[in-house]
């Protein structure tokens, strides 16, 4: 599988982003798909997961702010970002796995390279 990330920027805090992620290459029918982040000098971390059948969960850092959806005609996952504050800046990855999803992200064998994202407070 190939992931290509795209829709980052820069933009002030409480504004909005829309970030996409298209896929080429899956032939897994149930599959996982998941946006992680990291900022400068921490870990990587979950920010929104969805699932084969459209299921999403995202993380309490971001519910209320973050949607996560799919469109499987067009093999592309979004994260809708909004109230951006901040502390959401870093770079986000688009990441694939096979089967049901988990928030480990050692579980997801396939990433993209990642887009990068700027909230000037």
């Amino acid at each position: 599988a190939h992931l290509v990330e795209s829709g980052g920027g820069s933009v002030q805090a409480g504004g909005s982003l829309r970030l996409s992620c298209t896929t080429s290459g899956w032939t897994y029918d149930q599959h996982c798909m998941g946006w992680f982040r990291q900022a400068p000098g921490k870990g990587r971390e979950g920010v929104a997961i969805i699932e084969s059948d459209g299921t999403p969960s995202v993380a309490f850092s971001v519910q209320g702010r973050f949607t996560i959806s799919k469109d499987n005609a067009e093999n592309t996952v979004y994260l809708q970002m909004n109230r951006l504050k901040a502390e959401d800046s870093g770079t986000y990855y688009c990441a694939v796995k096979p089967g049901v999803c988990w928030w480990n992200q050692d579980r997801f064998p396939t990433w993209g390279q990642g887009t990068q994202v700027t909230v000037s407070s």
